[in-house]
């Protein structure tokens, strides 16, 4: 099985897992979003650390160390991107499974298990025509202020949407032209999204216009540009208005 065959095996699995977690009916609210979240990252880790026992690892619910860091070969993962959607039943939710190397989102997958779908790397799918005014995904709870002042600028519409997976995923789906984010976010929001959206031809930074590099020390990463290229430099140069 190749990486990417294994990314997308695992990240849709996870999914299937998590929703048979969510109809058991065993759970509801912030106990859901734990149960969830403990079930699909052991799945994950357990069959990351058999089928590449050799390569480093990170995710969100595991206790993080150095070993990683010496590691050309990293997978990076987000077992339930969108606790708070995952937990309402919504479709804006995802599961992240990306192999870094050399710090590079080079493969990956992103399950969108409320829509039965999983976005890979290895096998792109035909992106839809854009829009003739562009669309910008934000957060549906917590706009950032930067991504609002810059959808003025160019006259895109905000569409609000749960995750970042999903937002990220509505731009290679051809539901958004952008998705802008500031305001925190940490490598295993980014790695997996951003190996997808390259691999189908978009635009994918931090908002400084500077690569995405992961396997970092720290794994704080705030800020995230995925975007049809034809936008990347007109939303850098108003992001870069912004803080001049």
């Amino acid at each position: 099985m190749t990486d990417a065959e294994l990314a997308a095996h695992l990240a849709q699995v996870a999914g299937k897992i998590l929703i048979e977690v969510r109809e058991s009916g065993m759970f509801e609210g912030k106990a859901l979003g734990k149960a969830g979240d403990q079930t699909a990252n052991q799945f994950l880790c357990h069959a990351l650390t058999q089928q590449r026992p050799e390569d480093g690892l990170l995710s969100e619910e595991s206790k993080d160390t150095d070993e990683r860091l010496s590691k050309e070969r990293v997978w990076i993962v987000d077992p339930v991107d969108g606790t708070r959607e995952y937990g309402e039943a919504r479709s804006d939710w995802a599961v992240h499974v990306a192999l870094c190397v050399n710090g590079k989102p080079e493969t990956g997958a992103v399950a969108l298990p409320g829509l039965d779908t999983v976005l890979r790397t290895d096998a792109p799918i035909e992106v839809p025509a854009a829009a003739a005014r562009p669309r910008m995904v934000v957060s549906r709870t917590r706009p950032a202020a930067e991504a609002v002042a810059v959808a003025e600028a160019i006259g895109a519409e905000l569409v609000g949407m749960g995750s970042a997976g999903a937002k990220a995923m509505a731009v290679v789906r051809g539901e958004a032209e952008i998705y802008l984010h500031t305001g925190g976010q940490y490598e295993w929001d980014s790695a997996a999204p951003a190996a997808v959206a390259l691999a189908h031809g978009m635009h994918a930074s931090r908002i400084d216009g500077s690569p995405l590099t992961y396997n970092q020390a720290d794994t704080y990463m705030p800020d995230l540009l995925i975007c049809r290229p034809e936008w990347a430099e007109r939303v850098l140069e108003e992001v870069a208005k912004l803080s001049a």
